[in-house]
C-alpha cells in the first residue's frame, strides 16, 4: 500500500485530496478539473486503470492520453534525455503547454505511442500540482467526453455517461462555469525547434 506524506496531505487539505488518493491507489478513475478542461484521470502507471479510461471514452487504443506530472523532477522519471531547451521552456512558459517527448520510460505500453513517445504537461493549476505531488505518480488527463463528441468547457457540460462511468467526481470547481480550452501541444522537430501541433 502506498504511503502518503503528511506534508503533502497538509498541503492539499483545502481540496479534499485525502478522499481522492485512495481511489487512485486502488485503480479507480476520477473526473477532475485540470489546468485546462475537465478530465478523466487515473494513475498513469496502472495499465488496468488506463484501460478503463480507454473503455469509458470509447477511444482508439492507438491514441494514448496526455499525462500530468507535478514538476520537472517528476517529468524526468518518465522521459529519457530531456532536451535542456524544453526544461527552460517549462520553467517560464505561462500558458498550459503539453509537450510530446521521445523515449518514454517507466510507463505501461498503453500510455506510450507506437513510436515510443509520450505527451506530458506540468499543470499551472495549484490543485492539479498538489494532487499529483501528494500521490507521487503521474495522472492521465483525458478530456471528459466520449471520443468524437465535443469536449466540455466546464463541469455542467460533462455528459451523464461520463459522470456515471467514473469512480469519483472531484468537488473542486464543480460549480465554476468559466469556460476552458485544451492546452497547446508541441514537440521539438529535427532541428530542435519547437513545432506547435495544436
Amino acid at each position: 500500500m502506498m504511503t502518503f506524506t503528511n506534508a503533502a496531505i497538509r498541503m492539499t487539505q483545502d481540496y479534499d485530496v485525502l478522499s481522492i488518493l485512495p481511489i487512485l491507489e486502488s485503480g479507480g478513475i476520477i473526473l477532475y478539473p485540470t489546468d485546462t478542461i475537465w478530465g478523466i484521470g487515473c494513475d498513469a502507471t496502472d495499465a488496468e486503470a488506463v484501460d478503463r479510461v480507454f473503455e469509458l471514452k470509447q477511444r482508439d487504443r492507438s491514441k494514448p492520453f496526455v499525462l500530468l506530472v507535478s514538476d520537472v523532477e517528476m517529468l524526468k522519471e518518465y522521459v529519457e534525455n530531456m532536451h535542456p531547451r524544453l526544461q527552460t521552456l517549462l520553467r517560464f512558459h505561462k500558458r498550459p503547454l503539453t509537450i510530446i517527448y521521445e523515449n518514454a520510460k517507466n510507463l505501461p505500453a498503453n500510455c506510450i505511442g507506437a513510436d515510443g513517445s509520450v505527451a506530458i504537461r506540468i499543470p499551472h493549476d495549484k490543485f492539479c500540482r498538489e494532487l499529483i505531488a501528494a500521490y507521487g505518480k503521474p495522472l492521465v488527463a483525458s478530456s471528459a467526453n466520449i471520443s468524437d463528441e465535443p469536449f466540455p468547457a466546464y463541469f455542467g457540460e460533462v455528459s451523464s455517461e461520463v459522470i456515471s462511468g467514473v469512480d469519483m467526481v472531484v468537488n473542486y470547481r464543480r460549480f465554476d462555469k468559466s469556460k476552458s480550452e485544451p492546452s497547446v501541444i508541441a514537440r521539438l522537430d529535427d532541428r530542435d525547434e519547437l513545432e506547435f501541433l495544436r
